[in-house]
């Protein structure tokens, strides 16, 4: 397949903004961002947008929380060795899309379904939303995050190549390339309201209150040794963190420190700008990381951790 022209994804890129999806450069013919801070810098200004895709032809990112989108990724076997766990082992399911109608059933989901058009030769039936179809078979159903649900990004969490791309996430548009071939929109409706047996599966589970835990230590000096360690693990968890897991991680870090501010082990300013630092090392924006910081923070407050000196 010869290059595209810049003008291919400017269309896709301008198609999407017209939804209200923030979009952001992704390096051509790549999955990874051409930008850093790419969450606070994805746009829908069509000035903007032109002007970065009449400079190259970049393929087109969508920050799916400043969209307010959750996107299921349905995903295909990597290869023959590639089969499903005992737990969703199934003369039905084969792949990501096997997995979701099992959840649907188990679920009593019985809304339409909607007739693809083809791709690759075949169409196929699945839920109704906004579909895109991506270079390796892989299914993007495009749904509306819910008001006033936290939803972030999971993988696995529903089930066998099933993973979600909510806030902090984004995901490759329809009329980018990879590897020669297209990410192509298959059924362009508006997007779905999230079903809510998908909402309920991917809200996170609370931490109940508790009383604090107490962590014994024989000396101020092995105490201060292991609030150092809390606090460098934790900021290590987010530097190390994969490409689409950044959000994830900030987030269960300030969970964690979030319980020994509560317990007056920590200072909740002192976290809070570490954390951000590292989420900015790894290309967060700040304004949305800070949001995660606070988020996490209010968490762990209710499970506050002590250390005995």
């Amino acid at each position: 397949m010869t290059q595209p022209r810049p003008s291919d994804q400017l269309t896709s890129a301008l198609d999407a903004a017209s939804r209200g999806w923030h979009v952001f450069p992704l390096i051509p013919g790549d999955k990874r961002p051409a930008v850093a801070d790419w969450e606070t810098r994805a746009t829908t200004d069509r000035e903007r947008i032109t002007r970065c895709w009449t400079h190259a032809p970049y393929n087109v990112g969508i920050a799916t929380g400043p969209s307010g989108l959750v996107v299921v990724d349905l995903d295909v076997p990597k290869g023959p060795n590639d089969t499903p766990p005992p737990a969703w082992t199934h003369p039905d399911i084969h792949d990501g899309v096997g997995v979701l109608f099992a959840l649907r059933e188990r679920h009593g989901d019985d809304a339409p379904l909607v007739a693809c058009e083809p791709h690759d030769g075949f169409a196929e039936l699945l839920p109704a939303a906004h579909i895109v179809k991506t270079p390796s078979g892989g299914t993007h159903l495009y749904y509306a995050a819910p008001e006033g649900e936290p939803l972030r990004n999971t993988a696995g969490k529903l089930g066998w190549k099933v993973d979600t791309r909510a806030a902090g996430g984004y995901v490759v548009a329809a009329g980018s390339i990879v590897n020669g071939r297209p990410y192509t929109t298959v059924y362009a409706a508006p997007v779905a309201a999230l079903p809510d047996w998908l909402t309920t599966l991917l809200r996170p589970a609370p931490l109940p209150p508790q009383r604090p835990v107490t962590v014994p230590l024989t000396t101020h000096d092995r105490r201060g040794k292991f609030l150092n360690a809390a606090l460098n693990g934790e900021l290590a968890r987010v530097t190390n963190s994969g490409a689409h897991q950044h959000n994830n991680a900030l987030y269960y870090a300030s969970v964690a420190l979030g319980q020994l501010v509560a317990g007056g082990e920590l200072d909740a300013y002192e976290v809070t700008e570490k954390l951000t630092e590292a989420a900015l090392s790894v290309g967060q924006g700040e304004r949305e990381a800070r949001r995660t910081i606070a988020s996490g923070l209010r968490a762990g407050a209710n499970r506050p951790r002590q250390v005995a000196a």
